[in-house]
């Protein structure tokens, strides 16, 4: 049988769909994640021609994560074509993830055609409310029902993510709409404009500089919300000579090897005893979640003043003294300028380390000292990505010293496994100037191990450290501490070296403690996507003598 030939470089209608992408292009964004499919097409006929790397994930939830990854080194919202039905339902995990963790993320996908709504005609795909569903767990998701509001619901997106709480959008675009000419016009589609960042109220303002210059234990929590407020709260923080914790989500805000830093260790009672002790604390882009927290409520004492982008999040888990509602950048910038005291000398805070360090190691002391070994072995720039394991959220999340923030990608409040890999494709995509690592459990591994050809296919050098624990190790002891007989939590390794070779990449596996820091690093250097495998009973006993005779 004779095919066709096409002209794949003919012209073709303006369609809405290429309008949409168009409108995105416009706004810098330059890689979109997801798979095609029978109803997305025409998403994904005009990428090659507006210059838009497109990534194909092995499934929509790796391409949420992708897209993550890539928001937290590039600044821009995430964009994530679906196809519909399962397609879009296989990316919801990543969309409450974005909602949970605050992430601008933009998933556009096909839809019933217009009047065919709740049909039930058994239609492809057929789903009874996709956009109901999306918007559950979304800040909003429209369903349009023309190229021009599609148009408009996409400027609507890009002016939440600048000038709001960044949350996920969903955008649902008819199929006939989608394939239909568009009647929009090219000045439509441009950039709109976005609004000046909010520098909050000038009373406020100076209520909260007032109070922050007459604290004689002024402590400052940073979250998520104050990672382009670096500059004005280590200025801050100096002037007031006041200790700075952060969330992990706002891990490396103010560089952790500043001597004002705490960490991202709020977990920790000892860290949030520093807080509660605070005669005047700044919480900055925090929503204080017992996430991240691991306690119910941060009980402080003295007077709380919050900046949030939200004013929903001011008296949220903690009521504020003073709240001021902007953007952190713009609203710290202006409490500095306003501060009346003079620079301090920063505290002595190595009891406050040593208290820190102390509850850390007494958790799980040997996950502490191989998450150490782990930290030794990768560069100062590194880009790493971890995932809902032990190793991440007990160790190395208070172990890294990161120097900038979005440099340990994570999941504190969704804390969904799967994480790591496909994040680390999308840091990847994003930026080639940093190594990439993602340390990652075995359990976590195996919900996105599909992902480790996505990223042989793209070309990319993603260096992925596997900790293997034997399944999935905290509920196992969850099981243990209620009585019961362990259930489900032991599981089946597969040669994880063999695996990798399988997939096109290269693997190796450690089995002492001396070879992990020369396999990570040769492994980083050889390029490519390299898996080092760490059985972690292979080298438990070495960790254990090693921190007896430290």
């Amino acid at each position: 049988m004779t095919h066709p030939q096409h002209d794949l470089a003919a012209p073709y209608a303006d369609t809405a769909g290429r309008a949409v992408l168009e409108t995105i292009r416009g706004y810098g964004v330059d890689a979109v994640f997801g798979i095609p499919g029978t109803h997305n097409l025409e998403l994904y006929r005009p990428l090659a021609d507006l210059g838009i790397r497109a990534v194909t994930n092995r499934h929509e939830q790796g391409s949420g994560y992708g897209a993550d990854g890539w928001v937290q080194q590039t600044g821009l919202p995430g964009v994530v074509i679906t196809t519909s039905g399962p397609g879009l339902q296989n990316a919801m995990s990543a969309i409450g993830t974005a909602f949970c963790e605050s992430r601008p993320l933009l998933v556009l996908s096909p839809g019933v055609a217009l009047g065919a709504e709740f049909a039930d005609v058994g239609t492809l795909h057929e789903t009874k409310d996709a956009t109901a569903m999306v918007g559950a767990i979304a800040e909003w998701s429209r369903r349009v029902t023309s190229a021009a509001e599609a148009v408009d619901a996409v400027h609507d997106a890009f002016a939440l993510f600048r000038t709001g709480r960044p949350r996920p959008v969903h955008i649902e675009i008819p199929l006939d709409v989608l394939e239909a000419p568009a009647d929009v016009s090219a000045e439509a589609r441009r950039p709109r404009p976005l609004p000046p960042r909010v520098s909050g109220d000038p009373a406020a303002l100076t209520d909260a500089a007032r109070l922050l210059s007459s604290a004689e234990r002024p402590v400052i929590v940073a979250g998520g919300g104050s990672t382009d407020a670096g500059h004005e709260l280590t200025a801050i923080a100096e002037r007031l000579g006041a200790p700075v914790l952060t969330t992990l989500n706002g891990k490396g805000v103010v560089d952790e090897r500043h001597p004002l830093s705490l960490g991202s260790n709020l977990r920790l009672a000892a860290a949030r005893a520093v807080a509660e002790d605070a005669d005047v604390l700044l919480v900055v882009g925090s929503k204080l979640g017992e996430a991240e927290l691991w306690a119910p409520r941060l009980d402080a004492r003295g007077a709380v003043v919050r900046v949030d982008i939200s004013p929903a999040q001011l008296d949220k888990n903690l009521a504020a003294t003073v709240g001021l509602t902007g953007d952190a950048s713009a609203v710290t910038g202006e409490i500095l300028a306003r501060l009346t005291a003079d620079a301090r000398p920063g505290r002595d805070l190595s009891a406050e380390r040593a208290a820190i360090a102390q509850e850390m190691r007494d958790v799980l002391p040997e996950t502490v000292a191989l998450a150490e070994v782990i930290a030794e072995a990768l560069p100062d720039d590194a880009i790493v990505a971890g995932d809902s394991s032990q190793i991440v959220y007990l160790a190395l999340g208070s172990v890294l010293a990161s120097r900038h923030p979005h440099t340990l990608l994570y999941t504190p409040t969704y804390a969904t496994l799967g994480y790591g890999l496909p994040a680390a494709i999308g840091a990847r995509v994003a930026q080639t100037e940093h190594p990439v690592v993602t340390v990652i459990g075995d359990g976590a591994l195996m919900f996105c191990v599909n992902e480790i050809v996505t990223a042989v296919e793209q070309r990319l050098d993603v260096t992925i450290v596997c900790v293997d624990n034997g399944g999935y190790a905290e509920i196992r002891q969850n099981e243990v501490d209620r009585g019961m007989t362990p259930v489900g939590v032991d599981l089946v390794q597969p040669d994880w070296t063999a695996l990798a070779t399988a997939f096109g990449a290269h693997g190796r596996r450690v089995d002492s403690r001396a070879d992990i820091v020369p396999s990570i690093r040769e492994a980083i250097a050889t390029g490519g996507v390299q898996l080092v495998h760490i059985p972690q009973d292979a080298v438990a006993g070495e960790l254990r003598e090693n921190r007896t005779t430290a």
